[in-house]
């Protein structure tokens, strides 16, 4: 098991711990510090998406979880896909702090499993959970992903969501 370790980049492509820059572990850590900055600085509209295209494949797709309450269900499939997700994201969570991210895999695919804690735009709730995601890059940019989280009505509940006829009015 890997840990995050923050090691930077050398010259040449390489990373001070010896790995590629374009191994699924390094995309992903760049990823998810765009992603974050990018959430913080409000979403769609009032943040710079370029940083986070950046770490995507033009034909990136990511499988979302039916039932969660802030993508629903589906695949989004492009840069363009990704931000309309990011957009959706964004719009209901205000920010978003990796707590801890172990990982596994090396190459082109690496499984990563993250504690998160979100703060609800709506509520100001805060939720803390586990998503796993199995992610393959191609070219040094994430490819595809499909995230697993661990508690969606737990994430639901922060968000004040419910689906319809849930007989609360």
């Amino acid at each position: 098991m890997n840990t995050m370790d923050g090691a930077g980049e050398r010259a040449g492509g390489s990373r001070a711990d010896g790995r590629a820059q374009d191994d699924a572990w390094a995309v992903m850590e760049r990823f998810y510090a765009a992603e974050a900055a990018y959430v913080a600085a409000g979403g769609f509209g009032e943040a710079d998406y370029d940083e986070v295209a950046a770490c995507l494949d033009p034909e990136v797709v990511l499988h979302q979880a039916p039932g969660l309450p802030f993508t629903g269900t589906g695949t989004w499939r492009g840069r363009e896909g990704m931000e309309r997700f990011l957009a959706a994201f964004s719009e209901v969570w205000e920010s978003m702090e990796f707590l801890e991210q172990d990982h596994w895999g090396d190459g082109d695919t690496v499984v990563v499993r993250n504690r998160v804690r979100f703060r609800a735009r709506a509520t100001g709730r805060e939720v803390d959970t586990l998503i796993l995601q199995l992610i393959t890059v191609r070219d040094g940019r994430m490819l595809e992903c499909r995230p697993f989280y661990w508690d969606p009505t737990a994430i639901a509940e922060a968000c004040a969501y419910r689906p319809a006829g849930d007989g609360v009015g």
